[in-house]
């Protein structure tokens, strides 16, 4: 199905989901209906071109635990969102919405010359992997996918022989300034943070901001989960994991410092003492049009940085112990193995309970850290492996959570 057509019968998928997502009762309370098993064979298209979900018979309404068959599931397996698997949770709008990567997945194995990876979250890995198998240029602006399966990422590009582009503005800084052919000249990355909303906030008065506070970001317009993730810095963590699989450097050589302003997005020092680094306004149309050129360049609407007009540039070392998502993601990166997939795996579940005023603002972190130390790395073997590790952390920071609510933190 061409893609002029495909779209937008997605987009109407969507739009009936949310619809059903945000229903409401008689009453005018919140009555949301979460269907279950949204598959390619529920999706009906009208006449007037439409398309519309059906089988809404076998939906649970959210918060409610009666089906039309107990115990019972209707929807295929393989479409099952992976809080879906095994034990039956209460389900909400993300698993719906989740069994929809079945409909990117078949996009990113379409004929293309290029395709950017921009789901948020590990739910992007399916689909950039069937761009990378089909050999194709793949901007990659999912972090995730390399966090959580580097190693068998870079394995089926070299099989393939396809190509990465990063467009994350630290990593295509980097790209953009990295000698990839002299390599052993290269000292160490630096990767900049500008710091988030709470860089000089105090731990203490962190345990009572909002989820509104925390998306609040000073220079970059993101969606939710990402905003917050640059709160807690965990994003940073997130990105040193991505840096070490895309230049091949170990986590001793790569390097993170706050830098208010977001000018300087990133820089490589190299062993005669250069450092060289990418700067422009904070602008992702910036690192996007230079992925989308590559090996050229072409011209772009950003703003043009006036560095008199800055006056001046700062930079400070990140604090630990107010952010120690840094850390968790450091020790991750050494432990190698699956570690990075259960770091990325608890933040996903911790962010989306902040989110949602379930958790305080330093229960994220911590969240994941015991996540992490419930579960030993081991060494993934393959992508089905990796879904079952996803699955488990997943599982293991809800019962963090639970026994966090009620008072259990050991």
């Amino acid at each position: 199905m061409p893609y002029r057509i495909a779209l937008p019968l997605l987009v109407d998928v969507l739009r009936g989901l949310h619809a059903a997502h945000t229903h409401r009762d008689s009453a005018g309370n919140r009555d949301p209906i979460v269907h279950s098993g949204v598959s390619p064979a529920s999706i009906l298209v009208g006449q007037d071109g439409v398309a519309r979900i059906t089988e809404f018979g076998i939906a649970r309404v959210q918060m409610r635990t009666t089906q039309t068959m107990p115990g019972i599931r209707h929807d295929r397996f393989a479409h099952l969102a992976p809080e879906q698997i095994g034990e039956v949770h209460e389900l909400e709008a993300s698993a719906d919405v989740d069994q929809q990567r079945f409909v990117v997945l078949h996009f990113g194995g379409r004929p293309a010359e290029w395709v950017m990876a921009a789901i948020v979250g590990a739910a992007g890995l399916e689909a950039t992997l069937a761009a990378v198998r089909r050999g194709a240029v793949v901007a990659l602006a999912n972090k995730e996918t390399l966090v959580c399966a580097g190693s068998l990422i870079l394995a089926e590009i070299a099989r393939n022989g396809a190509t990465l582009l990063p467009v994350d503005s630290e990593h295509s800084a980097i790209y953009q300034v990295f000698d990839f052919k002299h390599a052993e000249g290269v000292e160490k990355i630096i990767l900049t943070a500008s710091g988030g909303p709470f860089r000089t906030l105090p731990r203490a008065a962190m345990a009572a901001v909002t989820p509104a506070q925390a998306v609040a970001h000073p220079n970059w317009d993101m969606g939710a989960k990402i905003s917050v993730d640059s709160a807690t810095m965990m994003n940073k963590g997130l990105e040193l994991i991505e840096a070490h699989h895309l230049f091949g450097l170990p986590e001793s050589q790569i390097d993170i410092v706050v830098h208010p302003q977001s000018v300087v997005h990133s820089l490589v020092a190299y062993t005669d003492g250069s450092v060289l680094a990418q700067l422009g306004s904070p602008d992702m149309r910036t690192p996007i049009a230079y992925a989308l050129a590559w090996p050229k360049r072409m011209p772009t609407p950003a703003k043009r940085l006036d560095l008199a007009a800055i006056a001046s540039l700062t930079f400070e070392a990140p604090d630990p112990v107010r952010f120690p998502a840094l850390q968790l993601a450091r020790e991750a990166l050494k432990a190698g193995g699956s570690a990075p997939a259960v770091l990325n795996a608890a933040n996903e579940v911790a962010v989306h309970a902040f989110l949602k005023n379930q958790i305080g603002f330093l229960d994220i972190a911590a969240t994941v850290e015991r996540t992490l130390e419930a579960m030993p790395a081991e060494t993934l073997s393959s992508l089905d492996h990796l879904r079952e590790v996803d699955a488990a952390a997943r599982e293991r920071a809800r019962l963090n959570l639970r026994r966090n609510s009620l008072g259990l933190t050991h």
